[in-house]
């Protein structure tokens, strides 16, 4: 018996959408929150970037292997209780076990253990989550569920702002680790309680094991990706500093190679990284999915930036203003905070723009304006500046609104329903993929350039962060949705 008599159509899309609350709780408080706080209280300021690049990046190998890789089971289950319903329940009893023991860490590698497993159990609930909206939810009305989609990943930006990140700042760690625990709990059964999932009626009878082979493929994608980043990032690091030294100084001229290499290294190596893995995951196809993978690289760039400056957050503010990390954690979730209601207030109104402006050149709008927002920030990191961090996070809050609710919209028009879960997993390569580039490459780049400059690394990881936005944007050129999809657009007539 349902309690609120909403109309069918609301229902369902409230039921798809609504554990995305527990998941964004859940990965904002680890991720954002809980990792920051435990290696800095386990290493030191002298390598607290690096040592947390070094475990998200380690974590993420395992999200993009994990990830799709249920993506592919769950379209295949044949549970009584539905395709992706049993994977939710699984996933969430073991993120409520290694919860306790991140909360228990004593040490850098008993917290690295804990992330690693996290990371194994977070995504069984996430690589069958994403495949809701393409599996229920007619064609015509996946821009409005990909808008609620957005709301609820949103709102945990600003709910962490005001209840976990307060009572870290406060000392009391532990219950911040039991609330997140309780709010995932809840969602979750309000999830299986509604969410209007049938068996599969039909089992799968095509062979399994090419399509998990190619799940592989993402992963070395991504490596090999970064590989090239790195080559090319090497040799252009090199020349400018060697085009640099006649007229600065060896120092300078090392300096201004290492921040050069590291910015180009990220760049290429998301391009890169991108298609690469998408044709060695997804097959054959690709080549006929020209579109899917500058989605998925405007996708891996705007998020390797986004992810980025959340993960880097409150070291960049213990710096910038010298606070304690607890009060950096507090100031991080007013920061949060401000970003998470402008988000919503871009977020509500995107599907109606995106009805009269078109997909393509929403989401390019919000590169642009991401880019702008991050520009702002770096403004803060020689001349802090409360009212232009908060104006910063304002700008970033509309981009990101906009982005995440287009930009998912954009991708559901892109891919076979038939093959939902195994396509969309591949966005995992944008998720995972951009925390891998963005943290690995820019934590040890900043703790090398700020021993040799205070601040110069964060002005240069936050540099690169503001490219990719801007080249996020780039990526929209080469997108050409299906003839007759909802909101067909071509950013070339925009």
């Amino acid at each position: 018996m349902r309690i609120f008599r909403l109309p069918a159509a609301w229902f369902l899309l409230i039921a798809v959408n609504i554990f995305w609350l527990g998941l964004n709780i859940r990965n904002n408080a680890v991720n954002a929150i809980f990792m920051p706080f435990l290696v800095e209280r386990f290493t030191g300021p002298e390598i607290h970037n690096t040592a947390l690049g070094a475990m998200r990046t380690a974590g993420l190998v395992i999200a993009m292997l994990v990830q799709p890789a249920v993506g592919l089971l769950s379209d295949r289950s044949t549970s009584r209780f539905g395709r992706r319903r049993p994977f939710l329940v699984v996933g969430v009893i073991f993120d409520v076990i290694l919860l306790g023991w991140i909360a228990l860490a004593g040490s850098y590698w008993s917290l690295l253990a804990a992330v690693l497993f996290f990371q194994v159990s977070s995504n069984i609930s996430h690589g069958a989550l994403q495949s809701l909206i393409p599996d229920l939810v007619p064609e015509k009305q996946r821009g409005t569920a990909s808008a609620i989609k957005a709301i609820f990943e949103l709102l945990p930006v600003v709910l962490l702002g005001v209840t976990i990140a307060p009572l870290v700042g406060m000392g009391h760690f532990t219950w911040a680790v039991a609330a997140t625990a309780a709010a995932l709990i809840a969602i979750l059964l309000i999830t299986i309680s509604i969410l209007p999932e049938t068996p599969l009626k039909e089992p799968v009878h095509a062979p399994l094991s090419p399509d998990l082979l190619r799940v592989l493929g993402m992963l070395g994608g991504i490596l090999g990706g970064a590989v090239s980043g790195l080559a090319v990032g090497s040799a252009g690091g090199l020349l400018a500093g060697l085009l640099a030294w006649p007229f600065w100084g060896a120092e300078t001229a090392r300096m201004l190679g290492i921040g050069v290499g590291g910015v180009l290294s990220m760049l290429v190596s998301v391009l890169g990284g991108s298609w690469a893995g998408v044709r060695l995951t997804i097959g054959k196809t690709a080549h006929d999915a020209s579109s899917f993978r500058w989605w998925v690289a405007n996708r891996l760039m705007f998020l390797a930036g986004i992810t980025s400056i959340q993960g880097f957050a409150p070291y960049f503010l213990m710096y910038a203003f010298h606070t304690t990390i607890e009060q950096a954690a507090a100031m991080t979730g007013q920061l949060f905070t401000t970003v998470g209601i402008f988000t919503l207030l871009s977020a509500l109104p995107a599907g109606y723009l995106s009805d009269r402006l078109g997909q393509s050149r929403l989401v390019a709008i919000s590169g642009v304006m991401a880019a702008a927002g991050t520009g702002a920030i770096i403004l803060t990191v020689w001349h802090p500046n409360l009212h232009l961090l908060y104006t910063a996070g304002s700008i970033l809050g509309l981009a990101t609104g906009l982005f995440v609710t287009i930009n998912w919209a954009l991708g559901t028009n892109l891919v076979p329903g038939a093959e939902s879960g195994h396509w969309l997993g591949v966005s995992n390569l944008a998720g995972a993929g951009a925390g891998m580039i963005g943290s690995g490459i820019g934590g040890p780049l900043a703790d090398i350039l700020n021993a040799a400059a205070p601040g110069l690394g964060y002005f240069t990881i936050l540099s690169g962060y503001a490219l990719l936005f801007f080249f996020s944007a780039v990526c929209l050129l080469g997108i050409k949705q299906p003839p007759g999809s909802e909101n067909a657009t071509h950013l070339s007539k925009a």
